[in-house]
């Protein structure tokens, strides 16, 4: 493990603690399984910490003063979807981001799997098919 990874873990792992998702599953699987699915000690760690800003308290300052590198500051921000931005527009912004690209994808794969819920709603069914259309938008040049 990369000396970014060790510290983008150590920093997820902590600011997940008690959280789950959708399937009741501790959420820190969701990170660590996007984690797995990318190569190199940036794109781990980017992957490790790519919803801390978004859902827990922890800043990008708190991620600088733990010594996360700007490259992986600067996906992290492209990867935290401002919700006053549409979401495709927002995947296409971080799309020539190869750090956010990368872990997007990788996200967007671990999200469309169905098969990790109990229960299929129809809202589920439809998240998934955004997730399709992002994943074609990113896969796109």
């Amino acid at each position: 493990m990369g000396p970014q990874e060790t510290i983008a873990q150590a920093i997820a792992r902590k600011a997940h603690a008690g959280q789950t998702d959708k399937a009741g599953v501790p959420y820190i699987e969701h990170p660590a399984h996007v984690a797995a699915q990318v190569n190199g000690d940036k794109a781990k760690a980017t992957a490790w910490l790519h919803d801390v800003v978004e859902d827990t308290p922890i800043t990008f300052d708190d991620l600088r003063a733990a010594g996360i590198d700007d490259d992986v500051i600067d996906a992290l921000e492209l990867l935290t979807h401002d919700k006053s931005v549409p979401y495709l527009d927002y995947v296409s912004n971080l799309k020539h981001n190869v750090l956010a690209r990368t872990v997007k994808l990788a996200d967007l794969t671990h999200n469309s799997d169905l098969s990790r819920l109990t229960k299929v709603t129809d809202a589920d069914r439809e998240r998934v098919q955004k997730y399709h259309l992002a994943i074609a938008l990113l896969r796109s040049q």
